[in-house]
């Protein structure tokens, strides 16, 4: 089951100034054939892909059978040759000859059998539920027999990195075995990984032999920049405004989104698993929902909480082949805002200046993780965006545990954001109702199941684009906002970062949710150009 989600990282911590400096004492003097990075997040679950990581970015100590390019097409990686028999049923794959873990093992068929059985049973976030098993054929090939067809399982073979079956056990996130570009060298938990360049790879030699990944906050990594200490570092856009001396800005397009969740069904008297309550019965009203769709600028909210490092956001897959631009409704009007309210049935009699209905009042609660600025902005700003159409919504700063127990009452400021369609399914299928992060406000409809369904059973990918985007908006329902607007989706983020000039990057990608460090997916391509 899809139950956790990559985004689930521990947050950065800043080092004491001694440690801190001392990490750099060997590094500045160092050729330029090693690197030092803060991007940010460090897995809680290590570095194990089973259990999430590289689901929003490269890997980089194992390989996957597929990758995709600067242009998000996939193509081989570890796999020679991959096909979808006729009744979509089963995969099969034939892979190189000439793979070996970082180890010195070779890499077989063997391996990547293990590595789909063994995460369709540990509970990590790929998609694997369909999965009934993968069958050693040969030294060299797979079949992937599935449950059912669903077209998002050829999704794992671009994501899910391959482990060792012979040395697979409940500490390899922390000491990984992988056949990826690098290799672990060093990981102090909470400070700094160390990574040099897997000398069995089989793909092209990495220009840089050794990287060095800082776990420091925003405020400390923007403090080594600006003293010439990082060779790239990830910035918030609250300090992307001017590169520090010796680097330049690089500004990525993203797909990484922030969005207002909402509970879409009433309180009942249902609780959650740890006993908390589920549903809303503000937010389950739909007039609700499609007034905050409305009434919300999102111009203003790029430029406000992001410093116009973003663009609005209207869907959970904005400018991907599988959005519908047509489910947009006009934003920014909040006089069409209180009109929907009204012809609801929501008043306000008292002139208090808080609707009411049935005599319930229009309040409710915008959560957002405490640690984090820009989803403060966001909650801060929606909030006094409401108030003058008699809607009560007090933004509170919680931490992420207190997040997933309220989650289903009240809304949320969540972030999503892949290259992956099975995103959007995770997020508004009814049958993954409340399971996790993902379906948090219990959201179904049947007719966008059935375009799901229609979706999951195409013979590719290209086929199912279609029934994707019926889902979001087909005439007459759907999930976005001209349908049952379950979400008020606000922003896409850029991800800015500054990057010594010497520095090449290449072309990088249109990436996804932050975590996972997205830009490193380009890393064979980093070049350090001058002299």
């Amino acid at each position: 089951m899809i139950q956790r989600k990559c985004a689930v990282l521990r947050r950065t911590v800043v080092l004491a100034l001694p440690v801190f400096l001392s990490a750099f004492a060997s590094v500045e003097a160092a050729p330029k054939t090693e690197l030092v990075a803060a991007l940010q997040g460090e897995p809680a679950d290590g570095y194990d892909p089973l259990m999430g990581w590289g689901q929003y970015g490269h890997p980089l100590f194992q390989s996957t059978l597929l990758a995709r390019d600067e242009d998000l097409v996939a193509g081989p990686d570890l796999a020679k040759s991959w096909s979808l028999s006729a009744d979509r049923l089963t995969w099969t794959v034939v892979i190189r000859a000439d793979a070996k873990f970082s180890d010195g093992s070779p890499l077989t068929a063997e391996d990547v059998a293990f590595t789909f059985n063994k995460a369709a049973t540990v509970g990590g976030i790929a998609d694997l539920t369909v999965l009934e098993n993968a069958e050693l054929v040969a030294s060299d090939t797979i079949k992937f027999h599935l449950k059912h067809p669903r077209i998002t399982f050829l999704e794992n073979f671009i994501t899910l990195g391959i482990v060792p079956a012979k040395s697979y056990g409940g500490d390899y996130g922390r000491h990984p075995v992988g056949s990826g570009p690098y290799r672990m060298v060093q990981w102090d938990e909470g400070q700094q990984l160390i990574v040099e360049a897997n000398p069995y790879y089989y793909g092209p030699k990495p220009a840089f032999r050794r990287v060095t990944f800082l776990f420091t906050g925003e405020d400390a990594s923007f403090a080594a920049a600006q003293a010439g200490r990082l060779d790239i570092v990830t910035v918030p856009p609250s300090l992307a405004g001017k590169a520090p001396t010796g680097m330049r800005r690089i500004v990525v397009d993203s797909v990484d989104n922030r969005g207002l969740m909402f509970p879409t069904v009433p309180n009942t008297g249902r609780k959650n698993a740890v006993g908390m309550p589920i549903g809303n019965d503000v937010t389950a009203d739909p007039a609700i929902r499609h007034a905050i769709n409305v009434a919300i600028d999102r111009a203003a909210l790029v430029a406000g909480a992001l410093d116009g490092f973003g663009r609005p956001a209207y869907g959970p897959a904005d400018g991907l082949p599988w959005s519908n631009p047509e489910a947009r409704m006009a934003d920014a009007d909040p006089e069409r805002a209180k009109e929907i309210l009204a012809e609801a049935g929501w008043k306000d009699p008292g002139h208090k200046g808080v609707l009411e209905k049935n005599g319930r009042q229009a309040r409710f609660q915008i959560l957002y993780f405490a640690s984090d600025s820009v989803r403060q902005a966001l909650a801060l700003m929606v909030s006094e965006k409401l108030k003058p159409l008699g809607i009560a919504a007090e933004p509170v700063g919680k931490s992420l545990d207190d997040v997933r127990r309220l989650m289903n009452s009240e809304a949320v400021v969540f972030g999503y954001g892949s290259h992956n369609p099975l995103e959007v399914y995770s997020l508004y299928d009814g049958t993954l109702a409340g399971n996790g992060t993902y379906n948090a406000g219990y959201y179904v409809n049947p007719t966008v199941d059935e375009h799901f369904a229609a979706a999951q059973n195409a013979p590719s990918v290209e086929a199912s684009l279609p029934q994707w985007r019926l889902a979001e908006w087909d005439g007459n329902s759907g999930f976005g906002m001209k349908g049952d607007a379950a979400w008020a989706w606000m922003v896409n983020l850029k991800h800015v970062y500054f990057a010594n000039k010497c520095l090449d990057v290449g072309k990088t990608q249109v990436e996804p949710h932050g975590h996972g460090w997205p830009i490193t997916a380009g890393i064979l391509h980093w070049r350090w150009i001058c002299p």
